[in-house]
């Protein structure tokens, strides 16, 4: 596989109201090899109309990224979270499936929250895969940032829960956590070997260690990850997933970089070859 995929995320946000029928115009001009569809919270009374433009559009969609605050429900389980956060989530996996968004990443914990709770969210966790299962989707958990522990340690319970889960390894995220190294270490090789890892974010990353103000998602250059590191080891490992590129390509007027996309895309296969 090893396409280079570009996150919808990267081109609707808030600077310019989400607006999701700013899509295909950008979809005819960027060089990505296909998309990794991001769900929004705001998007689900429309998500019928969004899901028939896109499989309207000639473009491949391989990968969905649900709808983030899901993770947020599951861990704050008020009364009525539990069966929202069931609801949602049938929701986007009825997405992907029109979609052909046969993987699906989760956030598994989310926001401010966080991972405070994360005993609700491994609770969850099994019918969440099974919902999954149900419509096809290889349910990946990503690496996200934690404000109580850290998500190589939660990747670990969710092993000890299910031993054939599998994740979604975002480099930006990592870097955050300075876990970059811990994903080269000798007794985490099985993760890639045994294929747990399916999935790939390509973000760079400018800050230090748990640098809240640098937790930017940036295009590969823009840091300080060592990228010709990792997919050299992603070549020994014989990685053979995607890479999905999530930089922001907006800026606070909500105006639209595609060029920015296009270089990191370029870089990427210029890495991989």
């Amino acid at each position: 596989m090893n396409q280079v995929l570009c996150s919808t995320g990267c081109l609707v946000g808030r600077p310019n109201g989400r607006d999701f029928r700013l899509l295909p115009g950008c979809m005819e001009k960027l060089t990505c090899d296909g998309y990794e569809f991001m769900m929004y919270d705001s998007w689900y009374e429309q998500a019928d109309e969004i899901a028939a433009m896109l499989r309207g559009l000639s473009v491949s969609i391989p990968v969905m990224h649900c709808e983030k605050h899901i993770g947020e429900l599951l861990a704050k389980n008020a009364p009525g979270d539990l069966e929202t956060a069931q609801e949602q989530f049938e929701v986007n996996c009825q997405m992907a499936s029109f979609l052909g968004a046969g993987r699906m990443v989760l956030h598994l914990w989310n926001g401010m929250i966080s991972d405070r709770y994360i005993e609700n969210n491994l609770v969850a966790y099994p019918w969440l895969r099974k919902m999954a299962a149900k419509h096809g989707i290889d349910l990946m958990v990503e690496n996200v940032v934690c404000n109580q522990r850290d998500p190589m340690s939660h990747w670990r319970e969710l092993l000890q829960l299910d031993g054939n889960a599998h994740f979604t390894f975002d480099t930006k995220m990592a870097a955050f956590h300075g876990q970059m190294e811990d994903i080269y270490a000798p007794e985490n090789r099985f993760l890639w070997e045994q294929r747990h890892i399916r999935h790939l974010h390509i973000n760079d990353y400018s800050g230090g260690y748990m640098d809240w103000g640098n937790l930017r998602t940036l295009h590969v250059g823009q840091g300080n990850l060592d990228f010709g590191r990792l997919f050299t080891f992603l070549k020994a490992v014989k990685y053979s997933g995607d890479y999905t590129v999530e930089a922001t390509a907006f800026d606070q007027q909500g105006e639209i970089h595609l060029d920015e996309l296009n270089q990191t895309f370029a870089r990427i296969r210029a890495y991989r070859t």
